[in-house]
């Protein structure tokens, strides 16, 4: 299985382009500026559109419009949204954790989606006082404990990377920078 993992696209969505071949497209969250319920529909209008097999997303912390929905009624089969729950696609299991999700990862998860990163993992960022960690400890528990084989992120837009801790691959696929401009690639990753 291929998957194509995005964030923080900060409704510049259709300004990415020709996106490469997969299997899965995730988005780890942030697809709005504004958090509207209007930037949220072209989103996922779009989102829908796309050519891949499946379509998974969770919501940033601008997805405000979303906070508290546990679920989009009128998504195709193939488009998944979680909150705090989980899809299994093609024998793999997906879970997803929201900006201020509940932070339980069940122990079969394979592919772990939140909008924040763990500690200590692309998560370096300035905001004024130098480069600190701004990755969520609690999570990096969890995350160590479960083992999936990924974790998929973003938020911190300068801290776009891949790291590998142990057997689990963390990935901040924040296309934008800290100034909203599209600097990064999608990443691509073969399971």
């Amino acid at each position: 299985m291929t998957i194509l993992h995005i964030s923080d696209t900060h409704n510049c969505h259709k300004e990415l382009g020709t996106l490469p071949e997969a299997d899965v497209i995730v988005h780890s969250g942030d697809f709005t500026r504004d958090g509207t319920e209007e930037e949220a529909y072209d989103f996922i209008n779009w989102l829908c559109n796309l050519p891949y097999k499946h379509k998974v997303f969770i919501a940033g912390n601008h997805d405000v419009c979303l906070r508290g929905a546990e679920g989009i009624e009128g998504l195709p089969d193939d488009v998944h949204y979680l909150c705090n729950s989980g899809v299994e696609i093609d024998g793999l299991k997906f879970w997803g954790i929201p900006f201020m999700g509940q932070i339980m990862i069940p122990e079969d998860t394979d592919v772990l989606v939140t909008h924040v990163p763990s500690y200590g993992m692309c998560d370096l960022a300035d905001y004024g006082k130098g480069l600190e960690h701004r990755g969520d400890k609690m999570l990096m528990k969890q995350v160590m404990q479960v083992q999936p084989r990924y974790h998929l992120f973003g938020h911190e837009h300068d801290a776009y990377d891949v790291m590998k801790h142990g057997d689990v691959v963390f990935s901040n696929a924040s296309v934008m920078d800290s100034k909203y401009r599209i600097v990064n690639k999608p990443r691509l990753f073969r399971i």
